[in-house]
């Protein structure tokens, strides 16, 4: 897995470019800013020393992505805990849409480095560079999902210890 990691940040070195997505449905104070660019991102998690949040999703045809999204994402729990924990970044699989060759490439050389196979998911990682060889490395902290076994209603409240567990356990 290493081997592709190296391949894959060699390619998105090449095809950086600054993506923002936000979310339409919040108020200005209550709003995430959701990054498309994995080279922002991970610059944001250095300088704030929070790790990325990367979030798997068909946005335009996965039912899970927006019941996570509603039922999760859009809590002002959730909307808290990540301002103070992490960075977000949406890594996107659209159906009936277009993305740019960058971002699609992107967005797959991740999903074949974490080995996604399905949507929702969401990493937890950080991205570093190593002194010694000069190439990025992604050090996975933790995968989540949907939240399993939550009380109805109160999803965010599963989420968000499952995503705590995974922060409490990092080095």
């Amino acid at each position: 897995m290493k081997s592709y990691t190296t391949i894959f940040l060699f390619f998105l070195l090449l095809f950086s470019f600054d993506g923002v997505a936000q979310s339409d449905s919040l108020s200005k104070n209550d709003t995430l800013v959701w990054y498309t660019d994995l080279v922002t991102a991970s610059e944001l998690s250095k300088a704030s020393n929070k790790p990325v949040f990367a979030f798997f999703t068909g946005s335009d045809w996965c039912g899970w992505c927006k019941k996570l999204q509603r039922d999760v994402f859009a809590k002002p729990e959730f909307i808290q805990w990540a301002k103070n924990n992490v960075v977000l970044l949406e890594l996107d699989f659209p159906r009936n849409k277009t993305l740019s060759p960058e971002l699609t490439q992107q967005n797959a050389s991740l999903q074949q480095a974490f080995q996604v196979r399905g949507y929702p998911t969401i990493w937890m990682f950080f991205m570093n560079k190593n002194a010694e060889t000069s190439k990025f490395e992604l050090q996975a902290l933790g995968s989540l999902g949907y939240p399993q076994g939550f009380e109805p209603g109160k999803e965010q409240v599963k989420f968000l210890a499952d995503a705590n567990l995974i922060l409490s356990n990092q080095k």
